[in-house]
């Protein structure tokens, strides 16, 4: 990475001294300016980047989900982010978990337990990113779609189709039990809801092959959206099905994307399209375009995932329309206005060794800026590569810009006014640069069942350096997958990582048997966004606020005042974790703040801080600082890559999953005798009784050790945004998307209102139920509330003797310690590989999708390493995938196939 950097800052050397004597006039702006901006934002604002590594692309409820994070960082010359957080997002925009994980040597390892009792069939997405990152636009934190099927609880599986008739849709949905018969003649009721109020309502009942059509509509389209269908089936258990109604629409939209960003008249340049659906995936397209008098002037189709770019001259005064086919459906766009005045960056050419821009107008312009100096500059990856002055003699000005030795990536070119004023950009990517280059191999071409295998890796890139890998091993066969869909590690740093939106099939791009690949992505920066940062921005020199520096570890803050609210300085603290045995003090500076810094402790433990030291503790208070996270973003372009038909797309692996936790689900079956604790619900409470299922509960041992009720909710409430200006709680996704509409708590059924919470003891709640709606409104409507927090506290206990004064003092809480519970580091935890020496061993059934993951690979000084591990039960292909980094920034991945008969 050194070498790279390196050579960045000699290319805009050479080209800054080339080219700023060709000026003919004085700019307003000098490039020295220019660039001395954009070298501070550069160099203040390092690039850094997320990207995780699955061991396999979907689960099963009951699995356990394992991955490795990889950190990339455009500079050496600062320390980078320690720790990378990961959050699972279920469906519905609800935060489930977040977890941190340590970073060392820019990896960490990380897995999530897809518990049974907590975690239920939905596609779910992972989001990770670093404190940093949070500095900037969450457009660029890594997201995945996780679809997690269910083959251990789930009671009703379902097949879902949508057909729009007019003003009205159709649903048809084929019903089954877990067992797999068909739900026949089963009565049913139905209603679709968006978010708490329900627009349409009925009742049904299935044929004789378990299917029930159900005919619904929406004044408003965009009800659907948001909107789910839930049908509930009776019967002697009652099973419930529930339908995100978005996949109902069946709308399309073409986009057209000049390059440079305008059509010029009397100037040919390409023209590019995007045709997608209403749930944001590219459909196959056929069109023309057409002038005026219905005159064709081009014909044009895309090049896979609906894409495409066609070479186009529009005449000054012209308007023109595109005439698309899309499905059989012919319809008309407008293309965008031809300008008579301006200038476009445009590609020539890209080899190896150069990239040959043209800076194009049209004659009628050529005489306003002939002999005026324009500055073109090239970014990548958060560096300056090239930077020039140049002054535009010609309709057509070429330049040249030696690109030898840049890795590979995204390079932003952009034409600029001496005023600043950018008026052109053009995308680029190079993928001339030699990346990671890992070999497999095994010691067999073909094995047999539970037999052990002996993999070995190489590194055959010509300049070896460390390498930190992680690998995984799957049944293909029962783990089908389309490896286009997949976001490597190539395809995540070098390309989504650096692009707003969605972007369709990543590896797609970089599949070298896919012949059109590279026109393919050619069309697809000509028609995606880019902007990490603005150009008018910086030489204005209004640089993003920093509220969050790279964290080198754990660190708990705060300040200690006295009772009449000043500060306390010089005051001594003691911080001890006792499942660590861990004691660490320190003291306040003259403002009364303290730090503890670099701390390292498992998530979930207690903390606690102890002021007690100081000679007047009994006035002292400690108060935390908060904990800041990513908001949950609720315009998720990747919803498109959700799976709708879960049940159908996932039926080989959830038939293997089933065998695997057969186990679990006989449980079921089971009569249980012993007597159990029955764990108090909102059902209990007559004014909550008409809420549905809770989406989320805590348990009250959580709170063991909460002295202010309050403090563990802004961090415990999963799904809920305490807002510190209107002192509210609100469901996360209605705050992101602007409603303040608060949620409303309950304390045993009982409306209270936010200044009761803290009279509440911690120590006697049993536990809190979020809801993120209701279905019926029979809270919502009473008491305009988004959302219900629910409260439990414990059954009253027989009357014993009368407590103590210093009983009743050590339950009051207490200001000068503080116990917490913080976000501590995700516990460590190696997958099991089984070993099969003995004949009793291999007798064992082996269901195992994943057969081997291993996030931790080092190569030694010779660029190699060998592994082994025992093969599965299954038969057929087994797939090898490795990704990882080197020690200078290269990435690479590698897939290999073996047999197993």
């Amino acid at each position: 990475m050194k070498k790279i950097a390196i050579l960045f800052s000699v290319y805009f050397l050479i080209f800054f001294q080339s080219n700023y004597l060709a000026a003919q006039e004085i700019p307003r702006i000098p490039i020295n300016t220019v660039v001395e901006r954009i070298q501070k934002y550069l160099g203040v604002y390092p690039v850094e980047k997320v990207h995780l590594h699955f061991d396999k692309p979907y689960y099963a409820v009951g699995d356990t989900l394992w991955f490795k994070t990889y950190l990339y960082t455009n500079q050496l010359e600062y320390e980078p982010s320690k720790i990378a957080y990961v959050d699972i997002i279920n469906g519905r925009d609800s935060l489930i978990q977040t977890l941190r994980i340590p970073l060392k040597n820019h990896g960490g390892e990380g897995y999530f337990v897809l518990d049974p009792q907590f975690i239920k069939q939905d596609n779910y997405r992972f989001r990770a990113y670093t404190k940093w990152m949070m500095n900037f636009s969450m457009d660029y934190f890594y997201n995945k779609v996780v679809t997690v099927g269910d083959a251990i609880n789930k009671k009703l599986a379902s097949e879902v189709t949508y057909i729009n008739e007019g003003n009205k849709t159709k649903a048809n949905i084929q019903f089954r039990d877990a067992k797999g018969t068909l739900l026949s003649r089963r009565k049913l009721t139905w209603e679709t809801i968006d978010g708490w109020d329900p627009f349409d309502k009925g009742k049904g009942e299935t044929d004789d092959m378990g299917r029930a059509n159900i005919t619904f509509s929406a004044k408003e389209r965009e009800l659907y959206k948001n909107g789910r269908l839930i049908v509930k089936l009776e019967g002697e258990t009652a099973m419930v099905g529930d339908f995100p109604l978005k996949n109902a629409l069946t709308s399309y939209d073409v986009q057209f994307f000049p390059e440079g960003g305008e059509l010029l008249a009397d100037v040919k340049k390409p023209i590019a399209f995007k045709a997608i659906d209403s749930q944001g995936k590219g459909v196959q397209l056929k069109g023309k375009i057409i002038n005026s008098k219905k005159a064709t002037i081009a014909e044009f189709e895309d090049f896979g995932l609906g894409m495409g770019y066609v070479d186009f001259t529009p005449a000054e005064g012209e308007k023109y329309k595109a005439v698309v086919t899309i499905n059989g459906q012919e319809l008309t766009y407008d293309l965008p206005e031809v300008k008579k005045d301006g200038l476009s960056l445009s590609l020539k050419m890209i080899d190896a060794q150069a990239v040959q821009m043209e800076i194009l107008t049209n004659e009628a312009y050529l005489s306003q800026v002939q002999n005026q100096p324009y500055y073109i500059f090239g970014q990548m990856n958060g560096h300056l590569i090239y930077g020039a002055q140049v002054t535009i003699k010609n309709a057509t000005s070429s330049i040249n810009i030696p690109i030898k030795d840049l890795p590979n990536g995204i390079m932003q070119f952009t034409l600029m006014t001496s005023q600043g004023k950018a008026v052109s950009e053009r995308l680029i990517f190079h993928d001339f640069a030699e990346n990671l280059k890992i070999q497999v191999s095994t010691d067999k071409a073909n094995y047999r069942k539970k037999d052990k295998v002996i993999l070995d890796l190489a590194n055959m890139t010509s300049e070896k350096a460390a390498a930190n890998l992680s690998i995984s091993v799957i049944d293909e066969t029962k783990t089908p997958f389309d490896d286009h869909q997949e976001n490597t590690i190539l395809s995540n740093l070098l390309l989504t990582s650096d692009l707003t939106g969605y972007i369709e099939k990543p590896n797609f791009y970089f599949d070298e048997k896919v012949s059109n690949r590279k026109e393919a992505l050619n069309a697809l920066l000509l028609t995606q966004g880019f902007r990490r940062f603005s150009y008018d921005d910086l030489l204005a020199e209004k640089y993003p606020a920093v509220n969050f520096m790279p964290e080198q570890g754990i660190t708990l803050s705060g300040t200690m005042r006295l009772n009449t609210g000043r500060v306390y300085p010089n005051g001594g603290l003691l911080l001890s974790i006792p499942a660590r045995a861990y004691r660490k003090d320190t003291y306040t500076d003259n403002n009364g703040r303290f730090a503890f810094e670099n701390l390292n402790f498992p998530d979930s433990v207690k903390v606690t801080i102890n002021a007690r030291s100081n000679e007047n503790y009994r006035n002292i208070i400690i108060n935390m600082d908060q904990s800041f996270y990513a908001s949950v973003d609720p315009n998720n372009p990747y919803k498109a890559n959700e799976i709708l038909n879960i049940d159908k797309e996932m039926s080989s692996y959830l038939a293997n999953s089933k065998n695997e936790f057969r186990t679990s689900i006989l449980i079921d079956e089971v009569t249980v005798t012993a007597s159990r604790k029955e764990n108090r619900t909102s059902k209990e409470f007559s004014a909550l009784s008409g809420l549905s299922m809770a989406d989320h509960r805590i348990e009250g041992e959580r709170l063991n050790g909460c002295n202010v009720l309050t403090m563990c909710l802004n961090t415990m409430l999963t799904g809920v945004t305490y807002d510190v200006n209107t002192l509210k709680y609100y469901l996360t996704r209605s705050y992101n998307q602007g409603s303040r509409v608060p949620v409303q708590f309950f304390l045993n059924g009982m409306p209270i209102d936010e200044n009761t919470l803290n009279s509440i003891n911690p120590m006697e709640i049993e536990a809190i139920e979020i809801f993120n709606r209701d279905d019926l409104g029979t809270v919502s409507r009473l008491y305009q509330n988004d959302g219900v927090v629910s409260i439990i506290t414990k059954k009253e206990k027989p009357k014993g003797p009368r407590m103590t004064l210093a009983q009743i003092e050590a339950m009051l809480p207490k200001s000068n310690v503080i116990d917490l519970f913080p976000l501590g580091y995700i516990k460590e935890r190696k997958f099991y590989s089984p070993q099969y020496v003995t004949d009793q061993q291999k007798a064992v059934n082996d269901y195992r999708t994943t057969v081997y993951w291993n996030p931790t690979v080092e190569l030694d000084e010779t660029g190699k390493t060998t592994l082994d591990f025992y093969n599965a039960d299954g038969n057929g292909k087994y797939k090898v995938v490795v990704e990882g980094r080197d020690s200078v920034g290269r990435i690479g991945r590698t897939v290999f196939h073996y047999n197993v008969n």
